[in-house]
């Protein structure tokens, strides 16, 4: 693979300070027309989002490169204004806002948020690269993965894992709503895509951990996204080989609107993939947002009173008849081929509902509150009956014989059969009232309680059993009908204070949780500090710690034989992380380096496997575990006017536990026998050990990610988008084998997706004012990735690790038209 970009990023990490231009120090106060001093104005350097806020006493300093003369100054009471900075002037500024309040007839105040100073590390990013980004189905999720920390090795799914957990460990919200992935998916591409559409989304923030106390009870990661408020009308329609999507939005006086469908169909793609047979994947959803500002005398405020619905459909149908496979595996010396003969169909079906809303009211500039409420209807169904017969056998590896690349000795013959009718219906809803309140310009206190509702059942009829050449082999059958009702109960309280001399922030807050499932009681105390040093304007620090408690939800709750276990305690996870950011300038435009270092302890942890998407838990068994790394990012304009990113990951976590053993038996002499061999010695002896200390199944130890955008020089509207993933195995294990769990490490994945767009500006009717012609190789590289593992025995009772590969190299073209 092209190992231009992780050079790339290595170089920037130990020489950006090297390059960083020459900076000036300025510093003055802020006055408003009475010349009284103004706390809490935003000055911003234009272009960036760096900058720093005035004090109580309306004094600031700040430091910015020489090529830097525009400051954005910002105040939700005053006029915005821009001022023009003199590199060689040394006395101190004395800048005037205008109160917006003095001309009321022709200024309106917006409600903004109370403070806005980012405490932790959190990732913003740009709603346009999340769109532009070449990916398998456009799917919003793959933006994430090319952040520090997150990691993901299925294109075909929108799952992903943060710093070592997995897929279920993530809390997404829409606009403060929370939404869920499916429940009884267990393969990429029977996923539909991910909730969020990438035509509506407005702002991103996401955050890898440490993330504040009014933000839900996971371990791992917070992604909150913010829905379009259009004040004008717009429109788009794309369409390609695997799908579509439509959009518009626009407003009245008083109300906002914004209307989204996609549809996906990824039969050609799923016609790469190596189980060849009939594929007929389809998933499309709708949704739509509005806005109602119920502002009573909107002279003097908009949106003082503000309400946001989102309703969303979303309908998926898969159906897939297999007919053959053809795996080959081993080495060059030594290779195995597993050929497979289908019958039957396998059907995966779901319509999932969300209506949800957000009620927002500002009762003066200091106190604001939120009432947030949500509904999820879910009904999936899952039907399979298929049948496999497999042959395993050497390949003849020499080319010199006449039997090259045929089988030559038969290791394993048998058939493979599954059957399923399961279904579950999922009913969530929540209630939730946050408030805000404004001690002063510098301080705010925040406060909220919540309810959610779980009303799930799950009808679960399946078997699989093996029909080898001497023996029949039961690997499952369960029939039950399975009933969760369950509420849990929320409060959090918060403050946020930042010291008039901007340089120190910290908020501290703490969150309760009670799960009357079993009745458990969690107590989650977070806190997270900020140092911007007076002698370094360009950089900051940020350190965090606080607990994160997860209550075990369905599929925590159901083990390997079907039934849900009743004393499951939650997973629990205290998070240090040490983080930095630093401001700096190459070819006279800024740029962001970001860091963490961080460490996970974790508490109560329920073990679990990885089938493809699905997770399978243990919730009759717990433990202790870790996880620990440090993550690199660095953004901003590679090629003037456009936003491209590097990352870097490095990641270690393991997992101990309690009661995992395993035997090791020995002959007579004290050699270690087989469990096989049992029956070939007179005699033998039985050992129990410990398991001890394993890596965890998402403990990618290093992973490389990048989106690029570059244009034609002199032609803006040729564009070139690059996605580059690269991550080192998982690691894996036969089933069923306590000894030799997660004990291999899988093959690395890698895949770079290349797109290419031009952009015509053409008015068909007045209707559309641009059209984008879009081409994207996916999987460029044709990269053989491994997604999972089956695992076969031969006749001489040795196991065979099969490796499951992903999609191929494929072409994809789109055509575009906004409005």
């Amino acid at each position: 693979m092209n190992k231009k970009p992780a050079y790339l990023i290595l170089f920037i990490l130990f020489s950006f300070k090297l390059i960083a231009q020459e900076t000036i120090l300025i510093s003055g106060s802020v006055v408003d027309e009475n010349n009284e001093p103004v706390p809490g104005v935003s000055i911003m350097l234009e272009g960036t989002s760096h900058g720093t806020i005035t004090d109580v006493s309306g004094h600031f300093s700040l430091r910015l490169p020489k090529s830097v003369n525009v400051l954005i100054l910002s105040h939700v009471q005053y006029n915005k204004q821009q001022v023009s900075i003199d590199p060689n002037q040394s006395s101190e500024l004395k800048i005037i806002l205008i109160e917006s309040t003095t001309r009321l007839n022709d200024v309106q105040v917006e409600d903004k948020t109370i403070i806005d100073q980012e405490v932790v590390t959190v990732h913003k990013i740009d709603a346009k690269s999340a769109k532009s980004l070449p990916s398998t189905f456009g799917d919003f999720n793959k933006v994430l993965v090319t952040l520090p920390g997150v990691s993901s090795n299925n294109e075909l799914s929108s799952a992903y894992s943060v710093r070592g957990g997995n897929f279920d460990e993530n809390l997404v919200y829409v606009n403060d709503i929370p939404v869920y992935r499916p429940f009884l998916a267990n393969a990429g591409r029977q996923e539909g895509l991910s909730f969020v559409n990438p035509d509506m989304v407005s702002d991103i923030e996401f955050y890898a951990g440490g993330w504040e106390a009014k933000y839900g009870d996971k371990l791992s990661s917070s992604l909150n996204i913010e829905y379009k408020e259009p004040d004008s009308l717009e429109a788009a329609v794309t369409i390609g080989l695997l799908g579509g999507t439509a959009y518009t939005g626009g407003s009245s006086d008083k109300v906002s609107y914004l209307i989204g469908a996609r549809h996906r169909d990824s039969r050609y793609l799923l016609n790469t993939l190596e189980t060849k047979g009939q594929y007929f994947p389809t998933y499309t959803d709708i949704q739509t947002f509005l806005t109602f500002d119920l502002t009573s005398d909107r002279s003097v405020y908009i949106n003082k009173t503000k309400l946001n619905i989102l309703a969303s459909y979303g309908r998926n149908r898969y159906m897939t008849e297999p007919i053959s496979q053809s795996t080959d595996f081993g080495s060059v010396q030594r290779n195995f081929r597993l050929q497979t003969a289908f019958e039957g169909a396998e059907i995966m079906r779901y319509d999932t509902y969300q209506l949800g809303f957000r009620l927002t009211h500002r009762f003066n500039d200091r106190l604001r509150t939120h009432f947030i409420g949500s509904s999820l209807f879910t009904r999936e169904k899952e039907l399979f009956d298929v049948e496999g017969a497999y042959r395993l056998c050497d390949v003849n590896t020499n080319p010199s014989e006449s039997s090259f690349d045929q089988c030559v000795v038969e290791r394993g013959i048998g058939t493979n059969y599954d059957y399923g009718r399961n279904s579950l219906n999922a009913n969530l809803y929540t209630a939730e009232s946050r408030w805000e309140y404004l001690l002063n310009a510098n301080s705010v206190l925040e406060g909220g309680v919540g309810v959610t509702i779980q009303d799930i059942d799950d009808h679960i009829n399946e078997y699989s059993y093996i029909d080898s050449s001497d023996y029949i082999n039961i690997k499952s059958s369960i029939f039950n009908d399975l009933e969760l009702n369950a509420n849990q109960y929320y409060a959090y309280a918060q403050s946020t204070h930042l010291w008039k001399d901007s340089v120190h922030a910290i908020n501290a807050g703490v969150r309760a949780t009670l799960w009357d499932y079993n009745d458990q009681l969690l107590i989650s105390p977070r806190i997270s500090y900020r140092l911007a040093p007076k002698w370094d304007k360009i950089t900051t620090f940020k350190f965090s710690v606080g607990m994160y408690q997860q209550p075990p939800f369905y599929r925590e709750l159901r083990s390997y034989d079907g039934r849900l276990q009743d004393n499951v305690q939650a997973q629990r996870s205290l998070h240090f992380i040490l983080g930095s950011t630093r401001l700096f300038y190459m070819w006279g435009r800024p740029f962001l380096f970001t860091s963490d270092i961080y460490r996970k302890q974790l508490y109560d942890i329920i073990p679990y496997d990885v089938d493809n998407v699905r997770l399978r838990y243990y919730p009759d068994q717990t433990g202790e575990g870790f996880a620990q790394g440090i993550d690199f990012r660095v953004h901003g304009e590679f090629v003037k006017g456009t936003q491209s990113w590097f990352s870097v990951s490095f990641l270690q976590t393991k997992e101990n536990i309690v009661g995992d053993t395993y035997s090791v038996y020995f002959d007579p002499n004290g050699n270690e026998i087989y469990k096989g061999q049992l029956n070939q010695v007179p005699s033998y002896t039985e050992e129990v050990r410990e398991v001890g200390w394993i890596r965890r199944p998402r403990d990618q130890r290093i992973n490389i990610s990048a989106y690029f955008e570059d244009h034609m020089p002199g032609d803006p509207t040729l564009r070139v988008y690059l996605n580059l993933v690269f991550g080192s195995g998982y690691p894996f294990g036969p089933p069923g084998n306590a000894r030799y769990r997660n004990a291999f490490a899988g093959d690395e994945y890698y895949r770079a997706d290349v797109g290419f767009s031009k952009k015509f500006d053409i008015s068909i009717n007045d209707l559309f004012t641009h059209i984008w012609v879009r081409a994207e190789v996916l999987n460029a590289l044709a990269a053989d990735n491994t997604l999972s593992y089956t695992w076969i025995e031969d006749v001489y009772g040795a196991q065979f690790a099969i490796p499951n590969s992903l999609s191929a190299r494929f072409l994809n073209i789109k055509i575009s038209a906004e409005l």
